[in-house]
C-alpha cells in the first residue's frame, strides 16, 4: 500500500475540466464516459471523450505495441505508457482544456501506479514521478474509481484478451487493491463508486460529484436525491464485505 501522500501535481488549466475513469478492465469505464459525454453536451459543454493508450494516432501505434504486440519486459511497458500519456497531454488534452472544454479520459496515471508500480512491482513512488514529469505535473479535477472483483470483471470478458488482460487474477487483484489505496490516499480527487450497481445508478453519482465543479448553467443541477449524495461523497472505500 503507498503512504498517505497529498497530490504533488498542478492543477488542470482553467476554464476547462479534466475527469479521468479508472478500475480494472471491464469495469465499465467505457459505458460511463459515453454516458457522461451526452450529458455534458447536453448542458451546452465542449466535451473532448479520450483514452490511454491510444488518445492521438501516435497514442493508438503506442496502444497497439503494448497491449497486442511482442511481449516486452516491464520497464519497456511503463516507458511506452509514459510516452503515450505525454504526448496525449501536450497534444490533446492541454489544448482542450485551454479551450474550456470538459476532458474525460478512460484511463490516465494512477492506471499505470496500479498496474506498472505496484501489480508490475517497478515502483508506485517511481512511476508516479515519471508520469508527473511526462505531464507537468497534470492532475484530474476529479478521478471516478469505478471497483469491481476482478471474478466478476473476468465474467464481463468478450474476445479474445489483451496482453494485460491475459494476466493472473492475482495480478488484477494486486491492480484492485492499489487503487483503492490510491482512492484512500487521495480521497478530495477520487470518486470510489461499486461498479457492480447499475449503470444508471453509476452515472448519477458521477453527474452528482461533478456538476458542482462545471460552470455555472441552469441545466446542471443535479437533483439532490438521497442515493446519489451518498455515493457521491469523497470516500477512500474499500471492498465491501458481502462482495
Amino acid at each position: 500500500m503507498p503512504p498517505a501522500v497529498p497530490p504533488t501535481g498542478a492543477p488542470a488549466p482553467q476554464p476547462g475540466r479534466f475527469v479521468s475513469l479508472e478500475g480494472g478492465d471491464f469495469a465499465g469505464k467505457t459505458t460511463q464516459q459515453r454516458m457522461l459525454g451526452d450529458w455534458l453536451r447536453e448542458l451546452g459543454h465542449e466535451v473532448v471523450l479520450t483514452r490511454e493508450p491510444g488518445g492521438t494516432p501516435l497514442g493508438q501505434v503506442l496502444r497497439d505495441a503494448v497491449l497486442h504486440g511482442a511481449d516486452v519486459d516491464p520497464r519497456t511497458e511503463a516507458l511506452l505508457y509514459a510516452t503515450d500519456r505525454a504526448h496525449h497531454v501536450h497534444q490533446l488534452v492541454l489544448p482542450a482544456l485551454a479551450r474550456g472544454a470538459v476532458v474525460v479520459t478512460d484511463r490516465y496515471l494512477d492506471s499505470s501506479v496500479a498496474y506498472q508500480g505496484a501489480a508490475r512491482e517497478l515502483g508506485e513512488q517511481e512511476i508516479r514521478a515519471l508520469s508527473l514529469w511526462a505531464t507537468e505535473g497534470l492532475l484530474p479535477h476529479v478521478t471516478v474509481l469505478l471497483d469491481l472483483d476482478p471474478a466478476a470483471a473476468a465474467a464481463r470478458r468478450t474476445g479474445a484478451p489483451d496482453r494485460i488482460e491475459r494476466e493472473s487474477a492475482a495480478f488484477h487483484t494486486r491492480v484492485r487493491e492499489h487503487f483503492l489505496a490510491l482512492a484512500a490516499a487521495e480521497p478530495g480527487r477520487y470518486l470510489v463508486l461499486d461498479a457492480a450497481r447499475p449503470a444508471e445508478e453509476i452515472h448519477a453519482a458521477i453527474r452528482a460529484r461533478l456538476a458542482p465543479l462545471l460552470p455555472a448553467t441552469p441545466d446542471a443541477i443535479v437533483p439532490a436525491t438521497p442515493d446519489a449524495v451518498a455515493a457521491a461523497r469523497p470516500t477512500g472505500a474499500r471492498p465491501r464485505a458481502d462482495r
